[in-house]
Protein backbone atom coordinates (compact mmCIF):
# COMPACT_ATOMS: atom_id res chain seq x y z
CA UNK A 1 0.00 0.00 0.00
CA UNK A 2 1.47 3.54 -0.62
CA UNK A 3 0.08 6.93 -0.86
CA UNK A 4 0.80 10.09 -1.00
CA UNK A 5 -0.07 13.63 -2.11
CA UNK A 6 -0.09 15.32 -5.24
CA UNK A 7 -0.39 19.00 -5.83
CA UNK A 8 -1.97 20.11 -9.36
CA UNK A 9 -0.37 23.86 -10.39
CA UNK A 10 -1.04 26.05 -13.67
CA UNK A 11 -2.04 29.43 -14.96
CA UNK A 12 -5.80 30.18 -14.89
CA UNK A 13 -8.28 27.76 -17.49
CA UNK A 14 -5.32 25.03 -18.18
CA UNK A 15 -7.97 22.57 -17.28
CA UNK A 16 -6.55 21.79 -13.50
CA UNK A 17 -10.49 20.76 -12.48
CA UNK A 18 -11.22 18.85 -15.36
CA UNK A 19 -8.34 16.87 -14.70
CA UNK A 20 -8.81 16.57 -11.31
CA UNK A 21 -12.94 15.10 -11.88
CA UNK A 22 -11.13 12.81 -14.32
CA UNK A 23 -8.21 11.57 -12.26
CA UNK A 24 -11.09 10.59 -9.30
CA UNK A 25 -13.80 9.61 -12.03
CA UNK A 26 -16.03 11.68 -10.26
CA UNK A 27 -17.53 15.35 -10.62
CA UNK A 28 -15.66 17.37 -6.78
CA UNK A 29 -14.64 20.08 -8.47
CA UNK A 30 -16.33 23.18 -11.27
CA UNK A 31 -15.21 23.80 -14.75
CA UNK A 32 -15.93 26.34 -16.46
CA UNK A 33 -14.58 28.02 -20.08
CA UNK A 34 -13.93 31.61 -17.15
CA UNK A 35 -10.96 31.86 -15.55
CA UNK A 36 -10.86 31.77 -11.90
CA UNK A 37 -13.23 29.56 -11.72
CA UNK A 38 -11.87 27.36 -8.75
CA UNK A 39 -11.26 29.79 -5.67
CA UNK A 40 -10.98 26.92 -3.10
CA UNK A 41 -7.98 24.21 -2.56
CA UNK A 42 -10.16 20.95 -3.41
CA UNK A 43 -8.68 17.86 -1.79
CA UNK A 44 -9.53 14.74 -4.99
CA UNK A 45 -8.96 11.33 -3.51
CA UNK A 46 -7.62 8.48 -5.72
CA UNK A 47 -7.93 4.71 -4.22
CA UNK A 48 -7.13 1.56 -5.83
CA UNK A 49 -6.69 -1.68 -4.58
CA UNK A 50 -2.57 -1.04 -4.19
CA UNK A 51 -2.31 2.80 -3.70
CA UNK A 52 -4.22 6.11 -2.42
CA UNK A 53 -3.20 9.44 -4.26
CA UNK A 54 -4.90 12.93 -3.03
CA UNK A 55 -4.92 15.26 -5.57
CA UNK A 56 -5.00 18.49 -4.49
CA UNK A 57 -6.75 21.02 -7.15
CA UNK A 58 -5.72 24.79 -6.83
CA UNK A 59 -6.52 28.24 -8.03
CA UNK A 60 -5.13 29.20 -11.17
CA UNK A 61 -2.11 31.57 -10.81
CA UNK A 62 -2.72 34.85 -12.15
CA UNK A 63 -2.08 38.87 -11.32
CA UNK A 64 -4.18 39.78 -8.91
CA UNK A 65 -6.41 42.68 -8.75
CA UNK A 66 -8.23 42.60 -5.13
CA UNK A 67 -8.25 41.10 -1.98
CA UNK A 68 -9.20 37.45 -3.18
CA UNK A 69 -7.01 37.81 -6.07
CA UNK A 70 -4.19 38.05 -3.73
CA UNK A 71 -5.83 34.64 -1.43
CA UNK A 72 -6.17 32.72 -4.03
CA UNK A 73 -2.36 33.88 -5.30
CA UNK A 74 -1.45 32.36 -1.45
CA UNK A 75 -3.26 29.47 -1.49
CA UNK A 76 -1.69 28.57 -4.92
CA UNK A 77 1.90 28.80 -4.39
CA UNK A 78 1.15 27.24 -0.67
CA UNK A 79 -0.12 24.04 -2.37
CA UNK A 80 3.09 23.22 -3.84
CA UNK A 81 5.59 22.71 -0.56
CA UNK A 82 4.92 19.52 1.52
CA UNK A 83 3.65 17.09 -0.93
CA UNK A 84 5.54 14.50 -2.65
CA UNK A 85 4.96 15.41 -6.72
CA UNK A 86 3.75 18.30 -8.43
CA UNK A 87 2.05 18.27 -11.69
CA UNK A 88 2.24 21.41 -13.70
CA UNK A 89 -0.60 21.68 -16.02
CA UNK A 90 -0.39 23.65 -19.28
CA UNK A 91 -2.37 23.74 -22.30
CA UNK A 92 -1.00 22.54 -25.42
CA UNK A 93 -2.68 24.93 -27.72
CA UNK A 94 -1.76 28.27 -26.09
CA UNK A 95 2.00 29.53 -26.28
CA UNK A 96 4.19 29.78 -23.42
CA UNK A 97 3.22 32.75 -21.35
CA UNK A 98 4.13 35.18 -18.20
CA UNK A 99 2.16 33.17 -15.95
CA UNK A 100 3.80 29.69 -16.81
CA UNK A 101 7.11 31.21 -16.28
CA UNK A 102 6.10 33.27 -13.27
CA UNK A 103 5.20 29.60 -11.84
CA UNK A 104 7.91 27.79 -13.72
CA UNK A 105 10.24 30.59 -11.48
CA UNK A 106 7.76 29.08 -8.23
CA UNK A 107 9.10 25.54 -8.58
CA UNK A 108 12.54 26.16 -8.31
CA UNK A 109 12.28 26.75 -5.02
CA UNK A 110 10.29 23.40 -3.63
CA UNK A 111 11.96 20.03 -3.72
CA UNK A 112 9.68 18.00 -4.44
CA UNK A 113 10.12 16.39 -7.93
CA UNK A 114 7.55 18.17 -10.74
CA UNK A 115 5.97 16.57 -14.03
CA UNK A 116 5.26 18.25 -16.91
CA UNK A 117 1.56 17.92 -18.30
CA UNK A 118 0.74 19.20 -21.99
CA UNK A 119 -2.96 19.23 -21.63
CA UNK A 120 -5.68 19.31 -24.73
CA UNK A 121 -3.30 16.53 -26.11
CA UNK A 122 -6.50 16.34 -28.31
CA UNK A 123 -6.65 19.48 -29.57
CA UNK A 124 -3.28 19.91 -31.58
CA UNK A 125 -1.08 16.73 -33.53
CA UNK A 126 1.68 14.72 -32.47
CA UNK A 127 4.12 16.98 -34.24
CA UNK A 128 3.17 19.72 -31.95
CA UNK A 129 3.24 18.07 -28.95
CA UNK A 130 6.70 17.43 -29.58
CA UNK A 131 7.34 20.91 -30.50
CA UNK A 132 5.42 21.82 -27.12
CA UNK A 133 7.55 19.63 -25.53
CA UNK A 134 10.96 20.98 -26.64
CA UNK A 135 9.48 24.38 -25.70
CA UNK A 136 9.33 23.26 -22.34
CA UNK A 137 12.60 20.88 -21.02
CA UNK A 138 15.32 23.44 -21.01
CA UNK A 139 13.20 25.67 -18.81
CA UNK A 140 13.26 23.29 -15.74
CA UNK A 141 14.05 20.36 -14.82
CA UNK A 142 10.96 18.24 -14.63
CA UNK A 143 10.71 14.66 -13.75
CA UNK A 144 8.72 13.40 -16.69
CA UNK A 145 6.79 15.31 -19.51
CA UNK A 146 3.24 13.34 -19.69
CA UNK A 147 0.64 14.71 -22.61
CA UNK A 148 -2.71 14.19 -21.44
CA UNK A 149 -6.40 15.30 -22.27
CA UNK A 150 -8.41 15.91 -19.41
CA UNK A 151 -11.69 16.12 -21.05
CA UNK A 152 -11.57 12.93 -23.59
CA UNK A 153 -9.59 11.11 -20.39
CA UNK A 154 -6.83 10.08 -22.57
CA UNK A 155 -3.45 9.02 -20.95
CA UNK A 156 -4.72 9.48 -17.77
CA UNK A 157 -4.38 5.74 -16.52
CA UNK A 158 -1.06 6.19 -18.38
CA UNK A 159 -0.22 9.31 -15.63
CA UNK A 160 -1.58 7.21 -12.53
CA UNK A 161 0.63 4.51 -13.05
CA UNK A 162 3.65 7.57 -13.27
CA UNK A 163 2.33 8.71 -10.17
CA UNK A 164 2.69 5.72 -8.40
CA UNK A 165 6.16 5.67 -8.64
CA UNK A 166 6.45 8.50 -6.55
CA UNK A 167 4.80 8.22 -3.41
CA UNK A 168 6.39 7.98 -0.11
CA UNK A 169 3.41 6.96 2.14
CA UNK A 170 1.94 3.93 2.98
CA UNK A 171 -0.74 4.64 5.08
CA UNK A 172 -4.32 5.67 4.13
CA UNK A 173 -5.60 8.83 5.09
CA UNK A 174 -8.95 8.79 3.78
CA UNK A 175 -11.29 5.66 3.88
CA UNK A 176 -11.84 3.59 0.36
CA UNK A 177 -15.49 5.48 -0.64
CA UNK A 178 -14.42 8.97 0.01
CA UNK A 179 -13.31 10.77 -3.18
CA UNK A 180 -13.05 14.28 -1.53
CA UNK A 181 -12.42 16.23 1.65
CA UNK A 182 -14.83 18.69 0.46
CA UNK A 183 -18.08 19.40 3.13
CA UNK A 184 -21.10 18.55 1.14
CA UNK A 185 -22.02 22.08 1.86
CA UNK A 186 -19.28 24.01 -0.26
CA UNK A 187 -20.03 21.11 -3.35
CA UNK A 188 -23.33 22.54 -3.31
CA UNK A 189 -22.29 25.77 -3.26
CA UNK A 190 -20.09 25.44 -5.94
CA UNK A 191 -22.42 23.45 -8.26
CA UNK A 192 -24.31 26.24 -7.91
CA UNK A 193 -21.78 28.84 -8.66
CA UNK A 194 -20.90 26.68 -12.03
CA UNK A 195 -24.38 27.03 -13.48
CA UNK A 196 -24.25 30.63 -12.71
CA UNK A 197 -20.92 30.39 -14.89
CA UNK A 198 -22.63 28.48 -17.68
CA UNK A 199 -25.57 30.99 -18.03
CA UNK A 200 -24.21 34.40 -17.91
CA UNK A 201 -21.83 36.63 -19.61
CA UNK A 202 -18.28 37.55 -18.57
CA UNK A 203 -19.12 40.51 -16.29
CA UNK A 204 -20.53 37.90 -14.18
CA UNK A 205 -18.25 35.80 -12.71
CA UNK A 206 -15.59 37.52 -11.08
CA UNK A 207 -18.10 39.17 -9.01
CA UNK A 208 -20.22 36.35 -7.30
CA UNK A 209 -19.97 33.56 -4.68
CA UNK A 210 -22.19 31.30 -3.54
CA UNK A 211 -22.96 30.29 0.14
CA UNK A 212 -24.90 27.24 1.24
CA UNK A 213 -27.03 28.45 4.08
CA UNK A 214 -29.79 26.11 4.78
CA UNK A 215 -29.32 21.99 4.53
CA UNK A 216 -32.15 19.60 5.96
CA UNK A 217 -33.00 15.92 5.15
CA UNK A 218 -36.11 14.92 5.50
CA UNK A 219 -37.61 11.35 4.76
CA UNK A 220 -38.50 12.26 1.42
CA UNK A 221 -36.78 15.42 0.18
CA UNK A 222 -32.97 17.19 1.32
CA UNK A 223 -34.35 20.87 1.38
CA UNK A 224 -31.57 23.34 0.37
CA UNK A 225 -30.78 27.14 0.67
CA UNK A 226 -28.02 28.87 -1.61
CA UNK A 227 -27.19 32.70 -1.36
CA UNK A 228 -25.81 33.79 -4.08
CA UNK A 229 -23.94 36.98 -4.14
CA UNK A 230 -22.55 39.67 -6.01
CA UNK A 231 -21.64 43.24 -5.51
CA UNK A 232 -23.53 45.19 -7.87
CA UNK A 233 -27.46 45.67 -7.79
CA UNK A 234 -27.17 45.38 -12.23
CA UNK A 235 -25.52 42.24 -11.76
CA UNK A 236 -28.32 40.46 -9.26
CA UNK A 237 -31.11 41.67 -11.90
CA UNK A 238 -29.31 39.78 -14.67
CA UNK A 239 -28.85 36.77 -12.78
CA UNK A 240 -32.49 36.91 -11.44
CA UNK A 241 -33.81 38.16 -15.10
CA UNK A 242 -36.87 38.75 -16.49
CA UNK A 243 -39.79 37.33 -14.01
CA UNK A 244 -37.11 35.33 -12.32
CA UNK A 245 -36.46 33.09 -15.93
CA UNK A 246 -32.17 33.28 -15.52
CA UNK A 247 -32.19 32.32 -12.05
CA UNK A 248 -35.00 29.32 -12.68
CA UNK A 249 -32.81 28.22 -15.30
CA UNK A 250 -29.76 28.25 -12.78
CA UNK A 251 -31.60 25.97 -10.31
CA UNK A 252 -32.57 23.26 -12.60
CA UNK A 253 -29.56 23.05 -13.59
CA UNK A 254 -27.66 22.74 -10.20
CA UNK A 255 -30.24 20.15 -9.01
CA UNK A 256 -29.60 17.39 -11.86
CA UNK A 257 -26.05 17.79 -10.51
CA UNK A 258 -26.85 17.79 -6.48
CA UNK A 259 -29.28 15.10 -7.09
CA UNK A 260 -26.79 12.75 -8.72
CA UNK A 261 -24.32 13.48 -5.81
CA UNK A 262 -26.85 12.97 -3.01
CA UNK A 263 -28.71 10.31 -4.67
CA UNK A 264 -31.63 11.43 -3.53
CA UNK A 265 -34.67 14.71 -4.91
CA UNK A 266 -33.82 17.94 -3.30
CA UNK A 267 -35.48 21.07 -3.09
CA UNK A 268 -33.64 24.06 -4.04
CA UNK A 269 -33.92 27.56 -2.99
CA UNK A 270 -31.52 29.83 -4.22
CA UNK A 271 -31.41 34.11 -3.07
CA UNK A 272 -29.54 36.75 -4.98
CA UNK A 273 -28.08 38.97 -2.49
CA UNK A 274 -25.90 42.53 -3.04
CA UNK A 275 -23.03 42.86 -1.20
CA UNK A 276 -20.99 45.73 -2.51
CA UNK A 277 -16.46 44.97 -2.69
CA UNK A 278 -17.44 41.21 -1.03
CA UNK A 279 -14.21 40.48 -2.62
CA UNK A 280 -12.40 42.74 -0.20
CA UNK A 281 -14.14 41.88 2.63
CA UNK A 282 -12.46 39.29 4.73
CA UNK A 283 -15.54 38.48 7.01
CA UNK A 284 -16.99 37.34 4.10
CA UNK A 285 -13.80 35.56 3.03
CA UNK A 286 -13.16 33.68 5.91
CA UNK A 287 -16.50 32.33 6.10
CA UNK A 288 -16.16 31.02 2.58
CA UNK A 289 -13.03 29.46 3.81
CA UNK A 290 -10.98 31.59 1.70
CA UNK A 291 -9.34 33.19 4.15
CA UNK A 292 -6.75 31.76 6.73
CA UNK A 293 -7.54 31.93 10.05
Amino acid sequence: MKSGFVSIVGRPNVGKSTLINSLVNQKIAITSDKVQTTRNIIQGIYNDDESQIVFIDTPGIHKPINKLGKLLNKKANSSIFDVDLVLFLIDASQNIGPGDQFIIESLKNIKAPVILLINKMDLITKEMILLKIEEYKDLFNFSEIIPVSALKNDNVDHLIKVIKKYLKDQIKYFPDDMVTSSSTNFLISEFVREKILLCTEEEVPHSVTCITTHYEETPKIVNISVDIIVDREALKKIIIGKNGSKLKQIGALARIDIEKMLGRQIYLQLYVKTVPKWRDKERLLRDLGLKDQ
